[in-house]
């Protein structure tokens, strides 16, 4: 479970599976499992750092999808990044549960943001829907240079902090925050540009 895939399942795979799922198919939810829980377990697992948290995790995200499928809309955006929308905000919120003293000045920017989300009281699903509009954002994501695209990804999509990236990407510290804050900046403009 937890290898991570050369790539992401597409869409066109794990859209109608979503579909079957909201309709109750249990083998259509099945594959849906088998193709999206490598990339979902090394969301949570690298957010919470112990595997034992990451695996009740993910099996937290997956009751919320079985009963949530229904709420998925082709049109908002890609179905992994909806499923991995959820996975990030479970892993918050039971990191936060197990560890109290976890806090807005201990994380970095993205995982902030992502707790404030969290801390909202909507549910990862209404998040989700209505707060990524995941078209528009990719879109906005290919105009950015490619250094600050992939800090941007690594940190929101596989949970990577700065330090973590500076590390991974051999690149000073300082460069590393410096593209996270340039490309962010840049996304703020393309999706208000195209709001």
């Amino acid at each position: 479970m937890t290898s991570m895939p050369d790539s992401a399942p597409s869409s066109d795979a794990l859209a109608p599976l979503l579909a079957a799922s909201a309709n109750g198919d249990e083998a259509a939810f099945a594959r849906l499992y088998a193709l999206s829980s490598p990339k979902l377990f090394a969301i949570v697992v690298r957010i919470l750092q112990r595997r034992d948290w990451a695996e009740e995790a993910l099996q937290d995200v997956y009751v919320r999808v079985w009963q949530k499928a229904d709420t998925y809309t082709a049109g908002r955006g890609a179905p992994m990044a909806w499923l991995a929308t959820i996975a990030r905000y479970r892993a918050l919120d039971l990191l936060r549960a197990r560890r109290p003293e976890i806090n807005e000045s201990s994380l970095d920017e993205s995982q902030a943001a992502l707790v404030e989300g969290v801390e909202s009281g909507a549910s990862p699903e209404e998040q989700a829907a209505e707060h990524t509009e995941i078209g528009r954002l990719d879109e906005c994501l290919k105009v950015l240079p490619a250094e600050q695209r992939q800090v941007v990804l690594l940190s929101y999509y596989e949970g990577f902090s700065h330090s973590e990236l500076a590390k991974k990407l051999a690149t000073p510290l300082g460069t590393i925050k410096s593209w996270t804050r340039r490309g962010l900046l840049q996304l703020r403009e393309c999706l208000g540009a195209a709001a």
